[in-house]
């Protein structure tokens, strides 16, 4: 099956195949923005210097011609003493050569961000197709690179043509100057001139990064049923989404069970349900349910409430109410108040009793007709049960 046609890609990219590509070292990039950093970078060391470096630039390659009388008498010295210059103007150049190469490992990262994937070294077969090359001999690419290249050899000669037009008197004079002033000057004028031509690289590199961006994303882009296969992919198989909310309940199950320690009193059925609630004396507010099972889970829960000393209450219709009425870490229902209160205030009872002050009687807790249930969780359509 053919490749889907650009015509077709009208969706944007999702963040997975911008992902992919990325690992692939696909990745919007502008080679013009860190050679404009890097001449503008250097330039702005040279101005910074104040005449410094070429002064002593100058100095060094004037002393390379001076010869003292050992070394004349000794030809063999000679590669010794062009080896100190050499030495003595890479240490002079050296703080520039660091600062471009900084500049430009910052500019490279602009566009793309910094980025090393072994996948975009490694050889592959599409590559050697001749097809493959003919498309990017003479595809879109290629020939916004090579507009590209005519609008930078256009302006770099416009410039360079104008600089030494203007500076043609002064090229004149340097004839007559000494070898020091003249290299001095034709490095004032070897700086002005790559100003411009920085300016000028700066230019196209403004052109060229927003350029890139944009082509980038353009070959990002998606056909419709890409991205709905993706999002099928990313939902993952029946077996991976089973596994995911296994995973998810036994999570919650976790942190239900560890809240029970919290509780102050487990309603039970007393086998099939089991609900467990906590309420705090000094708020306003009503007692919450902080965990709730059926079955082996309802079974666990009591024994992480005797576990913990948490007071275990039979009411099988209040259980099963608030079992079905009520989620994990809400309030019990307004319906239910009175009945949860009896069981609430039983159980207080029984903490803060002693010899002198009994505990209450246990309570006969009745559910209203419209919270009553049946196991199964239908609604128990009689007249008040009663705990």
């Amino acid at each position: 099956m053919s490749d889907a046609s650009s015509d077709d890609k009208t969706e944007d990219p999702t963040g997975r195949k911008l992902s992919n590509a990325r690992e692939q070292g696909q990745v919007a990039r502008s080679a013009e923005l860190p050679a404009a950093v890097i001449v503008i970078g250097a330039l702005t060391m040279l101005l910074m210097s104040g005449g410094w470096l070429v002064s002593r630039m100058a100095q060094i390659f004037a002393n390379g011609f001076v010869f003292d009388r050992t070394t004349i008498d000794k030809p063999l010295l000679l590669p010794a003493h062009f080896g100190d210059q050499l030495l003595s103007s890479f240490i002079t150049v050296l703080p520039i050569m660091v600062f471009t190469v900084i500049a430009a490992i910052v500019a490279s990262g602009v566009t793309g961000g910094y980025l090393f994937s072994m996948q975009a070294v490694t050889p592959k077969a599409s590559k050697l197709s001749l097809m493959s090359g003919l498309k990017r001999i003479f595809g879109t690419h290629a020939l916004v690179e090579l507009g590209k290249a005519i609008l930078k050899f256009t302006l770099v000669s416009t410039v360079l043509w104008w600089s030494l037009m203007s500076n043609m008197d002064s090229l004149i004079q340097m004839g007559r100057m000494g070898l020091e002033p003249a290299l001095t000057a034709a490095a004032v004028m070897i700086m002005k001139s790559t100003l411009w031509v920085a300016l000028s690289l700066a230019v196209i590199a403004m052109i060229d990064v927003p350029y890139q961006k944009y082509a980038f994303m353009k070959q990002m882009r998606m056909t419709k049923q890409e991205v709905k296969d993706e999002y099928k992919q990313m939902e993952g198989s029946p077996e991976v989404k089973a596994q995911i909310r296994r995973r998810q309940r036994e999570m919650a199950n976790s942190r239900m069970m560890a809240r029970i320690k919290d509780a102050d009193v487990v309603i039970t059925n007393p086998e099939h349900f089991a609900v467990a609630l906590e309420y705090d004396p000094t708020g306003d507010g009503a007692p919450i349910m902080v965990a709730k099972g059926s079955d082996h889970m309802a079974q666990l829960i009591r024994e992480e409430a005797k576990a913990h000393g948490v007071y275990l209450f039979e009411a099988a219709p209040l259980a099963r109410a608030i079992y079905f009425t009520t989620e994990i870490e809400q309030q019990v229902p307004e319906d239910l108040y009175h009945a949860v209160a009896q069981v609430i205030a039983y159980v207080f009872s029984l903490e803060a009793a002693s010899p002198m002050n009994p505990p209450q009687a246990k309570p006969r807790v009745k559910v209203p007709p419209n919270m009553q249930f049946n196991p199964d969780g239908s609604r128990l359509e009689k007249a008040g049960a009663t705990a």
